[in-house]
């Protein structure tokens, strides 16, 4: 629900659970009042501090730039005196500087669309839209709040438009500011590298600043577009959080600083550096969205709404409910030494054992053997493929499996044909050798021409053969950044344009496929972001299959993602990554934290491996609804404790969870473990392998798990009602 006061002039969000509160004030200024638990009322201006402030502009015009060094600017801009983090920095015949003041809101029901953006949707909300102008500028904001009604989230995104006759350098749009009292915050973050995403970091907030940021054109699997401020001693349970995840796939910062006068900003958007964007007179620029989380009960309860919040109002896609197929990738079962002989022969193991699709990878493509050529020319390689890829397809589909297939559209190989033709399409700077990562380039997608080149060339492989599935990849980071399209005022817009190509590609992927089932993967886990969400209703999580690995990989996303976009397969031994033998029941076990599939040569794995296989399909199948739909839990954390692992899923009516527990390493003389459980129902009585206890008892007693036998040991436990 959205207010708006008259006499106070406070504009007040409430979700279910807090409030989210602004004001205006002074000469029209946009000011921030409050974020957290509800409240019940709307005498708040006092909050702002303006009455008591001896600096206000319309009182003491010589104090205004003072008054802008203090004053909760909801969305401030940077040149004329506030000197924290600003959100909008524009230039104007070479001069910096803004001042956006208060014109007008309006209040609706639902959500609009961001033209060309990922954005959350749905009709269980109210929205405002504040229209800022700066006349001088011939500038105006426009700010979009949305308060969500069954989640404690708030989305809110900026739309410039230059109305003026010149034309404005956009060069920082930031998405969210937040301005609040401090409470000792401590800065959350999610941070990585290759094999190893999404690893939690907590560090106080201080005077210096704290951040995170992407310059990669991605995400990236070094930092995370999410940070969360929380109170010292927050627990999965208890203090308060405050958390910030951005709906965007490319460069990113995240900002927290506390102020000379013990006041935090925390600001959201695309990075400022290598961005600059030219407004022409009439046109409008759209800046992704930030959905801001409010929980007064600790970590857990920001996990289950933004989980809650991703479900219900991002993914679309008909895949969001449905079971996903459990798949066999050949990537680690044969890298680029195959042919449809052997692809079949997988396949045919693969149905025996009750696996329902097969993917194949990288490699089966132009001249590819290796990772050194080919990418850009997207024609079946028949010398491998040798009846040809519908040929492929449909002797697996007669084994019973549905069939799936991996590109990477947004890279070019200087040894490829379309290089030969077309060496101005790879992103480079004139007179600069460009850089290789994996002996590859990055195409140029603010050229329309590369854009339906490679649209029509992944679409044509998707019309000529029933594929159900397709593995979208991008193996390196953006570089070299010079496009010989744009002009020369234009050049810092590239790495934006890169992204929004990759959306408007996958737009129009999902709208002429409208059933099929797209994974987007980066390198494993380096574009894992809600705004790719939007377009997949999973992403790979990370090349690193190890289980024991996974386990913190998975608890950092977990963190903030829904279990049933989480890409996880239980690989071959030892790891391809780390080299650990671990046993398939425990990689089996901590793969159904996710979708669910296989990366093996299952013609070669050991006789009783592939014996487990149809049993833990069974399992799979049997909690899929559950996993899938049901709210999630940290019971205890490997990453803490350095011993064991605990999460569960408790089903929305309460009636069944599963808790999944994986002992990494064995301790002696240890009779059991007594895990809490949440989020049951106090009065239900539930069976638990063959007992029965409350749910008042397993939360405030606990539930004793009898030590196993041997590192890299784990267990599934259902709990019923009765």
């Amino acid at each position: 629900m959205i207010t708006f006061d008259e006499k106070t002039k406070i504009l007040k969000l409430d979700t279910p659970e807090s409030s989210y509160v602004m004001g205006i004030a002074d000469n029209n200024y946009l000011g921030h009042v409050y974020y957290g638990k509800k409240l019940n009322d709307t005498n708040l201006s006092y909050l702002m501090r303006t009455e008591e402030n001896p600096f206000v502009p319309s009182e003491n015009l010589r104090e205004k730039v003072t008054f802008f060094d203090s004053f909760p600017m909801e969305y401030p801009c940077g040149g004329l005196g506030d000197y924290r983090e600003s959100a909008l920095l524009v230039s104007s015949g070479g001069q910096e500087g803004a001042e956006l003041s208060y014109v007008s809101h309006e209040i609706f029901s639902g959500k609009k669309e961001l033209k060309g953006l990922p954005a959350t949707w749905g009709d269980n909300c109210d929205t405002v839209e504040i229209t800022l102008e700066d006349n001088v500028l011939g500038l105006k904001a426009i700010l979009s709040y949305t308060a969500f009604s069954d989640t404690d989230a708030i989305a809110r995104s900026v739309k410039l438009v230059n109305e003026g006759s010149e034309p404005l350098y956009l060069k920082k749009v930031l998405s969210a500011c937040v301005d609040m009292d401090d409470k000792d915050f401590e800065f959350l973050s999610l941070f990585g590298s290759w094999a190893r995403e999404r690893h939690m970091e907590t560090v106080p907030v201080g005077h210096a600043g704290t951040y995170i940021e992407s310059l990669r054109g991605e995400s990236g699997h070094q930092e995370h577009p999410f940070f969360a401020l929380t109170t010292k001693g927050c627990s999965q349970t208890n203090g308060e959080v405050y958390g910030f995840h951005f709906v965007y796939s490319g460069n990113f910062v995240g900002k927290v600083q506390k102020n000379q006068f013990g006041s935090v900003r925390a600001v959201m958007g695309i990075h400022p550096e290598h961005f600059t964007w030219k407004l022409e007179p009439g046109e409008e620029f759209a800046a992704p969205e930030v959905i801001l989380v409010y929980s007064g009960e600790g970590l857990g309860k920001m996990t289950r709404t933004y989980h809650d919040l991703y479900r219900n109002h991002l993914i679309r896609s008909p895949w969001k409910d449905k079971k996903r197929p459990v798949l066999i990738n050949n990537w680690e079962a044969t890298y680029f030494e195959f042919d449809d002989e052997k692809l079949l022969s997988i396949a045919k193991e693969a149905s025996k054992a009750g696996i329902e699709m097969l993917v194949m990878d990288d490699g089966w493509f132009g001249h590819r053997n290796s990772d050194n050529s080919s990418l850009g020319d997207w024609q079946v390689n028949e010398n491998k493929l040798k009846g040809g890829l519908e040929n492929l397809v449909e002797h697996v589909r007669e084994l019973g499996m549905e069939f799936g297939i991996w590109f990477e559209p947004e890279m070019i190989s200087p040894d490829s044909e379309l290089y030969c033709k077309h060496p101005e399409w790879a992103l480079q700077f004139k007179g600069r050798a460009p850089g290789l990562a994996r002996e590859q380039l990055v195409l140029d997608f603010s050229r329309p021409e590369v854009l339906e080149y490679v649209y029509e060339s992944v679409a044509a492989i998707l019309r000529s053969a029933h594929i159900s599935y397709v593995k979208w990849d991008m193996n390196r980071p953006l570089a070299d950044a010079g496009s010989s399209y744009l002009p020369e005022d234009r050049q810092g817009e590239i790495y934006h344009r890169h992204v929004l190509g990759v959306y408007e590609l996958q737009e129009r992927l999902v709208r002429e496929f409208p059933n099929l089932l797209l994974e987007n993967c980066s390198g494993g886990g380096a574009r894992f972001d809600p705004g790719m969400l939007y377009y997949s209703p999973q992403i790979w999580c990370s090349d690193d299959t190890d289980a024991v690995e996974r386990l913190m990989i998975q608890e950092g996303t977990q963190l903030i993602y829904p279990l049933s976009v989480i890409g996880a397969h239980v690989s071959d031994c030892p790891n391809h990554a780390t080299g650990r033998v671990t046993p398939f029941e425990t990689r089996g076990i901590v793969a159904m934290a996710g979708t669910f599939g296989y990366e093996l040569d299952i013609t070669k794995i050991p006789q009783e491996d592939r014996e487990q296989i149809p049993g833990q399909i069974e399992t799979f199948k049997k909690y899929y609804p559950l996993v899938n739909a049901g709210d999630y839990y940290r019971l205890a954390s490997y990453r803490e404790n350095h011993i064991y692992d605990c999460y569960q899923v408790v089903s929305k009516d309460k009636k069944q969870a599963l808790v999944t527990f994986v002992q990494v390493m064995a301790e002696p003389n240890i009779h059991s473990r007594k895990i809490y459980l949440q989020g049951l129902s106090e009065d239900t009585v539930y069976e638990v392998e063959g007992k029965r206890y409350t749910g008042n008892v397993l939360m405030h007693g606990g539930l004793l798990i009898p030590g196993l036998w041997g590192d890299y040991q784990a267990k599934l436990i259902e709990v019923l009602a009765v």
